[in-house]
């Protein structure tokens, strides 16, 4: 059985769908929507310079994917990122290398002098990366959360003084003041990779208008009406709800706003019929682990970020 590449056809329903079916089992711990991939196909920054490949068998079975791009928005120019997922029911045909070797030449023909890569924490995925060159960085573990049957902390009966909530939805006619959020928390975040979040329309036309974005379950804090703290929350309309980003400004850190904000939303999303929640962190973001512990969450399995020059072209 031979297998090639080729981009995802964005109007081909069926290859997103296919995608969709790899990721859900080569990686389960995320939320994946065929909607939600040709959206960030379509929305992607031009300076990204995206692309989805697949794998297929020459009976035409999808049994890998890679996600492929430069990190255009980061202050070191060069870098980019490799994501790749093989169907465990056929690995052993070469996809995940192909894919790989195929990534690696069109990220160093746009100029990108270093890559990283999501690998899972388990022996065979680590060696599979350690042969062709990367070496390990940061970790980030997933999370779950059995939201049907779990003992959620209660809602408040009262709130401080000037501290009120609200869904994202109630920041539909102006969200710049949760880019602003956004983007403080982001240029916090631990990790390899540092991203300069400056970029409101692109932030817009990639993160608000993202078809996943659940804006009713996103859950804002307010201090005296200023954003002070926020989890983002997406769906896939069906039984899994996943946070993407909670973030608490740090003029407002300490006062167990993020807790607050996650506690609302995850009550609503139980009431909304959700039945698994999800979400991840890095390995050293004791605060956010901590606050994910209380609520219930469970690691369920680590990945690690490796990283690999290239050479340009």
């Amino acid at each position: 059985m031979t297998v090639s590449i080729r981009d995802l056809r964005p109007g081909e329903p069926s290859d997103a769908e296919a995608v969709v079916r790899v990721r859900d089992r080569a990686l389960p711990f995320l939320l994946n929507t065929a909607e939600g991939i040709g959206f960030e196909l379509s929305s992607a920054h031009p300076g990204r310079r995206y692309r989805v490949l697949v794998a297929e068998t020459d009976d035409g079975r999808v049994i890998g994917t890679a996600q492929v791009g430069i990190v255009h928005d980061s202050p070191e120019p060069g870098r980019s990122t490799v994501n790749l997922y093989v169907d465990p029911s056929h690995r052993g045909l070469g996809a995940g290398g192909l894919l790989l070797r195929t990534a690696e030449e069109y990220l160093a023909a746009q100029g990108a002098v270093e890559t990283y890569a999501w690998v899972m924490d388990e022996p065979g995925h680590r060696a599979f990366a350690e042969r062709r060159g990367y070496r390990p960085g940061r970790s980030s573990h997933f999370l779950r959360l059995d939201l049907a049957a779990a003992a959620l902390p209660p809602l408040p009966e009262s709130l401080p003084s000037g501290v009120e909530v609200r869904p994202g939805s109630a920041f539909a006619a102006d969200p710049r003041p949760l880019f602003t959020a956004d983007a403080e928390t982001t240029s916090d975040e631990p990790g390899d990779v540092g991203v300069d979040l400056d970029d409101y329309e692109d932030w817009l036309g990639h993160v608000w208008r993202n078809p996943t974005l659940d804006k009713e379950l996103t859950t804002v804090v307010l201090v005296d009406g200023t954003v002070a703290a926020f989890t983002a929350v997406h769906t896939d309309g069906a039984t899994r709800y996943s946070t993407g980003m909670t973030g608490t400004l740090r003029a407002f850190r300490g006062r167990g706003l993020a807790g607050l904000a996650k506690t609302v939303s995850l009550h609503r999303a139980r009431a909304a019929g959700y039945t698994v929640a999800l979400t991840g962190n890095d390995t050293g973001n004791d605060p956010m682990l901590a606050v994910n512990r209380r609520l219930g969450y469970e690691v369920c399995a680590t990945e690690t970020r490796y990283a690999k020059e290239l050479e340009t072209k």
